[in-house]
């Protein structure tokens, strides 16, 4: 009886239509383009493609890219847990207006927000002006480029820890004053548990975000080879030599170890996810 009655309010189809749609839009969208990159790279032999994966421009690239893209996200994690936090737990005047900025960077597009962070930071920008003479150089250096990653990812940590500190009781962390605990002590114990498995979230979004990147890193990388060119500028290199199997072949390798790490995290997430039930119960 109260299986006839969930069936009949059911919003969505039945199982098998709706697993049938989801396996074929997947399908449409995410598993046959991957797959025909996979298939392009298998028409080159193993020695092509190893010399194309290791030659020392695409190893430096490589570096870059990720190393970029992990070091951003790690600001993400911290800074925007300091976003969230303020956004949640204070009032103030401007809150509206800073909540919405969070988003500007999902808004803006990102040839735009290269083109304005390479003004900013570079020499004779508003902020380069005064740190360059000090040493400390942005535009067109790798420092550059995890700006512009941390500039975009940090709204995938704001939103993602937002809502969850939002929804966190506050009678817990009362009792937990109340018992003796200091602030420190109330935030390690009780608030980062509760957020931990939304903050590593948030991180994996801003890392994953971050490996991809192409339109606000181009700008303010400058491109050099060897110094600041990201795996995707190397691509689309190789795509306007109509080297369309090497192109195949770095994206092959991203992919795998995109998947890897971003497969770690959540195993990662996981983890502590199983930690806070137990912790609870």
């Amino acid at each position: 009886m109260n299986f006839a009655l969930r069936t009949r309010h059911s919003v969505l189809p039945g199982f098998g239509l709706a697993l049938g749609f989801t396996v074929l839009y997947l399908s449409l969208i995410v598993l046959i383009p991957l797959s025909a990159a996979f298939i392009k790279t298998a028409s080159m032999s193993w020695e092509a493609f190893w010399a194309t994966v290791t030659a020392p421009r695409v190893l430096a690239s490589f570096q870059l890219s990720f190393g970029a893209a992990l070091i951003a996200a790690l600001i993400n994690a911290l800074f925007g847990l300091i976003v969230a936090w303020v956004l949640v737990r204070y009032r103030f005047a401007g809150k509206k207006v800073i909540d919405a900025m969070v988003d500007l960077p999902f808004a803006l597009p990102t040839a735009v927000a290269g083109i304005a962070l390479t003004a900013v930071y570079s020499s004779n920008g508003w902020i380069g002006q005064f740190i360059e003479p000090n040493g400390i150089k942005v535009a067109f250096t790798p420092l550059g480029v995890v700006v512009a990653l941390t500039f975009i990812g940090l709204p995938f940590v704001v939103r993602t820890v937002q809502p969850v500190l939002a929804d966190l009781e506050r009678e817990l962390e009362e009792a937990a004053s109340s018992l003796g605990a200091t602030r420190w002590q109330v935030f390690l114990r009780v608030i980062l548990p509760a957020i931990l498995p939304a903050l590593i979230t948030g991180f994996a979004l801003s890392f994953a975000r971050g490996i991809g990147e192409y339109g606000s890193v181009i700008f303010i990388a400058g491109n050099m080879p060897m110094k600041t060119e990201i795996t995707p500028l190397l691509i689309v290199i190789r795509l306007e030599e109509y080297d369309y199997a090497a192109a195949a072949a770095l994206g092959c390798v991203m992919l795998v170890i995109s998947f890897a790490m971003l497969l770690m995290i959540n195993l990662l997430q996981s983890w502590g996810r199983r930690r806070l039930v137990a912790g609870r119960s």
